[in-house]
């Protein structure tokens, strides 16, 4: 298979172009083939999770609550379940859709694939594509979120243990309201499937970057990105920015109910914060560890090859310019030799500093604060604005 085929099945790459639910998005015209009419999908998506459970609470007089310990609209978490997070999980395949594409094809245009695995880097798309096209895994997952998602780990773990807009407590029973069968069996599951389909997507870039490195992609040692050539893998995990934020957002929701209603602070969440930072991380970056071995082989190779380059090199310097075996009218000074040395001392300080893993420190940072951007105005319920902002002026001034 030549490259030119194998770049043109790499052409349209994308983690998030199918599946039955892209389908039925497409026939209902709020999708198209290149994932535009984002608005349309995002304002249907949330309004069909949300507007009904305004609506209903309304008729059920639990929308200010009277008596009732939480009410509708002061439910937090509800609102920015449905009304941040699940936006940005909808945004997030746009912003995925565009970004990926050009990581895939790089393999490719920057000559890391090697002409005999061509075959098997198509063998890997086609690959993805048959699992994010399955009908079969999103059956699955639908399956998943009724059986587990709402009705263990939700009421377990998630839900108020207060009575709601969405169940009437007694003791240790509870009894869905209206407005709660529809949260539980609509609205919940719209976005727990959303969540868990990105985290199955993930799954499949994974196992795509685990195949790609089982093809031995050629890695140079004096590569300047310090990465042998796989430089550009390490703004693969941008494309993943907006998901990190809905995260951040749905735990900030749960984190406000909990604050509001149940008398918790900030700092009884510290752990959960820190948990959810690294779980986070680990999803995104961790597929990128596939290529450590690689990397460090490259590197080790490179370091023999050029330490033995730089011996035979520094030994002939040696002899030329200190030992008098230099010609008589050949001067030192604007000798080519020394820019030469030089330039092999620079190559050699790059394979040094080459690292094994292709993540940045400026990558893990920049992601952690989009994670914890969401969850950084809670601080307010700690301590007031005024006071918060003298602090801040105090360090400044």
């Amino acid at each position: 298979m030549s490259a030119e085929v194998t770049l043109r099945g790499a052409q349209g790459f994308s983690l998030v172009l199918g599946g039955p639910l892209f389908q039925l998005l497409r026939q209902a015209h709020l999708s198209d083939d290149a994932l535009l009419l984002v608005r349309q999908r995002v304002v249907v998506i949330a309004l069909l999770a949300w507007l009904p459970l305004l609506s209903i609470s309304a008729l059920e007089g639990h929308l200010t609550g009277g008596s009732l310990p939480v009410p509708f609209l002061l439910d937090v978490e509800v609102h920015v379940r449905f009304l941040v997070a699940l936006p940005l999980l909808i945004l997030s395949e746009r912003v995925v859709h565009q970004r990926i594409g050009p990581i895939v094809r790089a393999f490719l245009e920057r000559d890391l694939i090697r002409e005999p695995a061509l075959p098997g880097f198509a063998e890997a798309i086609e690959k993805a594509y048959r699992t994010r096209n399955s009908v079969l895994a999103e059956v699955g997952l639908l399956v998943a979120v009724y059986s587990v998602g709402a009705f263990v780990f939700w009421r377990r773990y998630v839900a108020l243990p207060e009575s709601t807009w969405y169940a009437a407590r007694s003791g240790e029973d509870s009894q869905l309201t209206l407005a709660g069968v529809w949260y539980a069996y609509v609205s919940l599951p719209i976005f727990q499937f959303l969540l868990v389909r990105w985290y199955f997507r993930l799954f499949i870039w994974a196992r795509f970057l685990w195949q790609v490195s089982r093809l031995r992609p050629v890695l140079v040692a004096t590569h300047p990105d310090r990465f042998g050539g796989l430089g550009f893998l390490s703004q693969a995990v941008y494309a993943f920015t907006l998901l990190l934020v809905a995260h951040g957002a749905l735990a900030a929701g749960q984190f406000a109910s909990s604050i509001l209603f149940a008398g918790d602070t900030l700092a009884d969440f510290k752990v959960q914060i820190a948990v959810m930072v690294v779980f986070l991380l680990c999803l995104v970056f961790g597929p990128l560890l596939v290529f450590a071995p690689q990397l460090a082989q490259a590197k080790r190779r490179g370091l023999m090859e050029y330490g033995a380059l730089a011996g035979r090199y520094v030994r002939g310097f040696e002899a030329k310019w200190q030992r008098g075996v230099a010609p008589v009218d050949e001067q030192l000074l604007g000798s080519s030799d020394i820019q030469s040395l030089a330039d092999l001392n620079n190559s050699y300080d790059v394979i040094r500093s080459m690292r094994i893993v292709p993540i940045t420190r400026d990558t893990l940072l920049q992601l952690a604060a989009a994670a914890l951007a969401p969850i950084a105005p809670l601080a307010l319920t700690m301590m007031p604005l005024e006071e918060l902002l003298k602090q801040l002026f105090g360090l400044l001034f």
